[in-house]
């Protein structure tokens, strides 16, 4: 699995003496392990701030404010977790270079994992963990739309955090 990691803020998250990098790379491989993905993958992870994502959400969501995590999947699924229909033969899906399967871009505030971790009660190693697992999901086609789909996801969710031993 390949991680393109960039954080464009001087913040400094407490993550009980784990890099972002090695967190979020933890958080993604359990992901991609508990939904099953039979390629190796490749995503993309950006730290930014409060302006840095509501500038994102503006653009691509027509949203004006910022928000804690943008997820923007590469790919379409039939169903959540299901890559039946992914082509890996001469497919834009996968990078030329390393034959990964490009899943697409995760955007996390890092102010928003600060003032979330403080809002709910837990550490911001935990909550930054989870928006990771929760954009993940995003990235395999998991939504949280309808009632239905929220509760598969929250038990994914659950799932991951599990594994990386990081629960509620």
């Amino acid at each position: 699995m390949t991680l393109n990691y960039e954080n464009e803020t001087n913040t400094v998250l407490d993550l009980q003496q784990e890099s972002e990098e090695a967190l979020a790379r933890r958080v993604i491989e359990a992901g991609l392990d508990i939904v099953d993905c039979p390629y190796e993958a490749q995503v993309s992870l950006l730290i930014t701030d409060d302006e840095g994502i509501r500038e994102m959400n503006r653009q691509f969501r027509s949203i004006d404010e910022a928000t804690d995590v943008l997820s923007f999947p590469l790919q379409e699924y039939p169903a959540p977790g299901d890559f039946s229909q992914i082509d890996e033969e001469g497919s834009d899906e996968f990078d030329p270079d390393s034959g990964e399967l490009l899943l697409g871009d995760i955007v996390i505030n890092a102010n928003r994992v600060i003032s979330q971790a403080e809002e709910y009660g837990h550490s911001q190693k935990r909550e930054y963990a989870f928006l990771i697992a929760h954009s993940i999901l995003h990235l395999t086609g998991f939504d949280h739309m309808e009632e239905e789909e929220r509760e598969q996801m929250e038990e994914f969710q659950r799932r991951i955090m599990d594994a990386v031993q990081i629960p509620r």
